[in-house]
């Protein structure tokens, strides 16, 4: 049973020196430990790896979502030897209808994917992020179907057909995107009062 309006939160990064099994590994962790304070609502969403980036989607209540985008303002702060590097958040979607993924998945590129360098650098950053925006009930879809052929898919890394996946040269592209927020400037923006001009 849902307790607490929903949210969605997208992020891109790379990865740091430390690799994507330890990305994954920190956030079962963190999740683990969000998950044992029982006034939270549960996490859902996917964390994708490639060999470099990541594109993490994550589903949950608001100061679930909160905590996490402190969490990689403070990963920010580490420097070169920090576990992701250019982390941007893309989307914060607040009050979603309803989940896209019943539970929290990674999934990993193992084969390359790849798209015409130009084609990105054509599109602007919003056309970029909608792109993104349209394949994540398709993997929401695949993950479902994977979850009903294995009880125990949460505790695997799945791996995506890469015509599902998000190309890490699109990833990159939104890593060093102006437009898109880093985590300390997208808390800095929503926790600052709103100040209204008197003449609007």
């Amino acid at each position: 049973q849902r307790r607490f309006p929903l949210h969605r939160l997208l992020v891109v990064a790379r990865l740091g020196e430390e690799g994507a099994a330890a990305v994954a590994d920190y956030y079962r962790g963190l999740f683990e430990n969000v998950l044992e304070d029982h006034s939270r609502e549960q996490v859902s969403g996917l964390l994708l790896l490639h060999s470099n980036c990541i594109f993490h989607i994550v589903e949950s209540c608001s100061s679930t979502i909160h905590l996490l985008i402190q969490d990689l303002a403070s990963l920010q702060n580490q420097g070169p030897s920090a576990l992701l590097q250019e982390i941007k958040v893309l989307v914060v979607a607040h009050n979603i209808p309803s989940r896209l993924f019943p539970d929290w998945y990674v999934a990993t590129a193992t084969s390359p994917v790849t798209r015409p360098q130009d084609s990105t650098q054509s599109q602007s950053t919003a056309e970029v992020v909608t792109e993104c925006l349209t394949l994540l009930p398709k993997l929401a879809a695949c993950m479902q179907s994977s979850q009903d052929v294995s009880e125990d898919s949460n505790e695997h890394v799945h791996t995506l057909p890469p015509e599902l996946l998000i190309p890490p040269e699109t990833i990159n592209y939104l890593c060093t995107a102006e437009e898109a927020a880093s985590p300390e400037d997208f808390l800095r923006i929503y926790l600052s009062p709103s100040q209204a001009a008197l003449d609007s």
